[in-house]
């Protein structure tokens, strides 16, 4: 019966330690989950949210980087400061050409911001016919011009043997007709007083000058 008592004791005592060791087990287990937790999610605190990778980072700055360029494209073409800045530059560029006629040495000088970028012989007017000075501005262009003489009312019509050429840049009207530039069927004319107030040139001349001017553009007539 003794013996019977002592097994019986052991074998409560191997089940109480089981349990025991058990129990130990498990609560280690339990104290090292909860050691890995997030701090933010022990308290029920909202999740803390991840970090992106660094390809999510690398396709998140493309698409920034592309939506910028396409906003900065768009207010460049659309912005109305750019479209008046190349008006305006476009403007002064034409403003800044002007002819000047020099009588002394019977030329006339094309200058554009200030310098001569062309300059052509010219026949002027005779005496009695002089051409008159001071500044003008082109008034009228013409291919192909018909002239009436002023003092016979003779009437030319536009050919090889027209006394005006093939072009006309006017820029002064008055009671007596149109003063301005021409062209010449006689070459040999040009450079020399012996028209009736206006501006003869050799027609090959006066065809690039025509290409030059634009109606508005200041002429000085000056000795």
């Amino acid at each position: 019966m003794v013996k019977n008592e002592s097994i019986a004791r052991i074998v409560m005592l191997l089940c109480f330690s089981t349990a025991l060791l058990t129990l130990a087990v498990r609560w280690h287990i339990s104290s090292s989950n909860r050691a890995m937790m997030p701090m933010a999610t022990r308290f029920e605190a909202p999740p803390v949210k991840s970090e992106p990778s660094l390809v999510e980072r690398f396709t998140s700055f493309l698409k920034q980087g592309q939506i910028r360029a396409t906003a900065g494209d768009a207010a460049i073409a659309t912005s109305p400061d750019v479209k008046l800045t190349g008006q305006k530059s476009q403007q002064a560029l034409n403003s800044e050409l002007r002819l000047v006629v020099d009588l002394s040495n019977r030329r006339v000088y094309v200058y554009q911001k200030g310098e001569v970028i062309a300059s052509y012989p010219t026949g002027i007017g005779k005496k009695g016919w002089e051409t008159p000075t001071g500044i003008f501005k082109v008034m009228h262009k013409q291919h192909d011009p018909i002239w009436r003489h002023p003092i016979t009312g003779k009437v030319f019509s536009p050919g090889e043997d027209s006394p005006l050429g093939d072009r006309w840049i006017g820029f002064l009207s008055n009671k007596d007709g149109e003063i301005g530039f021409h062209g010449t069927p006689d070459e040999t004319l040009v450079g020399n007083p012996v028209s009736h107030g206006c501006l003869r040139m050799r027609n090959p001349d006066v065809r690039m000058l025509y290409d030059q001017v634009k109606i508005g553009t200041v002429v000085e007539v000056r000795h």
